[in-house]
């Protein structure tokens, strides 16, 4: 993808595990993506470009969004991600998606998309303006532009009276933040937008809650993505005690508390291309 920081790859990294880690991810939010992109117009028989398609989640979200007589096609530069994307789609029978090892400056086509959308994608990038200005140059006049993007501050703030659950989103906060990404992305697309020549957009703000323990595992989940850069940059772990347990003592403070936690805050942010 245009944009990207060459120095700053995905922290995540693209393991198998990684991937199922996405997956995983993607069935909880995908009602909420689906909600936010009919919501910005995305519908029947519509052409979308997905940027940063990663292992296919929102491409797959909007190919049943525009149905058999639309087409999605979704970008992104790492060809393991796009192999595991290819296989999901063919194994869940959609024909309608396809999908693409490359930057978004190298998509060609004979006509442009309806709508450009993407999720968790510019948070990671070096300069996100000139990211939506080139997606937007294969949109149409009056095409959709819509992207979610999150926010850790209600994160953070609803997950203060948990101990424990406060210390390791905190950790994945700032393993995130430290490796580049902009944990406060969501938010900032308001002006992100107007700086890629496009109007201000119509914003929504929804914090997933549960406290099952598939929900509570998270961050567990993406601590073992992420460990990589919480050993790079030294990143204490006091508080959290013996890792291995964690994922247990995580659910059964939650538990104990009857409580349910947050997970980051989905911003979602969509216009539509000017006239050129």
């Amino acid at each position: 993808m245009t944009g990207l920081n060459p120095n700053s790859p995905y922290p995540l990294g693209d393991s198998e595990a990684e991937h199922d880690r996405l997956i995983r991810q993607g069935a909880r939010l995908a009602p909420y993506t689906e909600r936010f992109l009919r919501q910005a117009g995305v519908g029947p028989n519509q052409h979308v470009l997905d940027l940063g398609s990663g292992v296919g989640e929102v491409a797959l979200v909007a190919a049943r969004l525009v149905g058999p007589a639309g087409e999605v096609v979704g970008v992104e530069r790492d060809m393991r991600s796009v192999a595991r994307a290819r296989l999901r789609a063919a194994e869940a029978g959609f024909h309608n998606v396809r999908f693409l090892p490359s930057d978004v400056s190298e998509v060609a086509g004979n006509s442009l998309f309806d709508a450009v959308v993407g999720r968790f994608i510019l948070m990671y990038v070096e300069d996100p303006p000139a990211v939506l200005r080139a997606a937007c140059h294969l949109v149409r006049p009056g095409g959709i532009v819509a992207f979610q993007e999150p926010s850790y501050a209600p994160f953070l703030l609803l997950s203060s009276h948990l101990p424990l659950w406060s210390r390791a989103v905190s950790l994945v906060h700032d393993a995130l933040r430290r490796s580049g990404a902009n944990t406060e992305m969501g938010f900032a697309l308001y002006q992100v937008f107007q700086e890629a020549r496009l109007p201000p957009p119509a914003m929504t703000l929804e914090v997933p809650l549960g406290n099952d323990a598939g929900f509570t595992a998270w961050p567990c989940d993406t601590l073992r993505s992420l460990w990589p850069q919480v050993q790079r940059h030294n990143l204490s772990l006091e508080g959290l005690g013996d890792l291995e347990t964690l994922r247990d003592r995580l659910h059964a403070e939650i538990a104990g508390a009857n409580a349910v936690v947050p997970w980051q805050g989905l911003v979602g942010a969509f216009s539509r291309v000017p006239a050129r």
